[in-house]
């Protein structure tokens, strides 16, 4: 089996268009809203402005074949030690088994040295069986599971007061569970009139 060469590269916003169907292709539990061409333009001008990130392409024959966005970051709040965190990673099906993410945590690796960083931190969909498995073959563990909900169905799950503790201050003497009931109660009135 010959395979084509991987060529990566950093991202430009002209790329913003095709790197929307890449990382629309993911599958997740939860649908997301399909990202605009524009934010992708503007977010990627962010990001190559910002010497802490990075969006890499991976393009096969001149054809973009994947990409993964890479983000320095302390380890913790408390270090000054850093760490690459490589978050989606994303090769289209076409690309897949054709050296393409592999390629990928290469220059990832590479920027990380570049940059004096000791620490990769990757990141898989729990779902992607094959993602985790290509992580675990490169040697990277399970450090942590993320989770994730959007902030209404969080809100749902949690008390309508907070403890004391956790209020925020505010010019107002009213808590947000408050506000809250206040705009159900309405929505409800609304919804009746209509």
């Amino acid at each position: 089996m010959i395979r084509t060469p991987v060529h990566i590269r950093d991202a430009e916003p002209g790329d913003a268009e095709v790197l929307v169907e890449v990382w629309s292709s993911r599958t997740t539990d939860r649908p997301l809203a399909a990202p605009v061409v524009t934010e992708a333009f503007a977010s990627l001008a962010r990001i190559a402005a910002d010497p802490d990130q990075r969006v890499l392409v991976a393009l096969v024959e001149d054809q973009v074949a994947g990409a993964v966005h890479l983000v320095r970051a302390p380890l913790t709040p408390v270090h000054t030690e850093s760490a690459v965190n490589v978050l989606h990673l994303q090769v289209l099906d076409a690309f897949r088994r054709h050296g393409v993410g592999r390629a990928l945590m290469e220059a990832c690796v590479t920027w990380a040295e570049e940059k004096g960083t000791g620490h990769v931190i990757a990141a898989a969909s729990a779902n992607s069986r094959d993602a985790n498995r290509f992580m675990a073959r490169l040697g990277l563990g399970q450090l942590a599971v993320v989770r994730g909900a959007s902030a209404t169905a969080l809100r749902a799950k949690l008390p309508l007061e907070p403890p004391a503790a956790a209020r925020v201050g505010t010019r107002s003497h009213r808590s947000v569970g408050q506000v809250l009931v206040q705009r159900r109660s309405m929505r409800r009135a609304q919804t009746r009139a209509s």
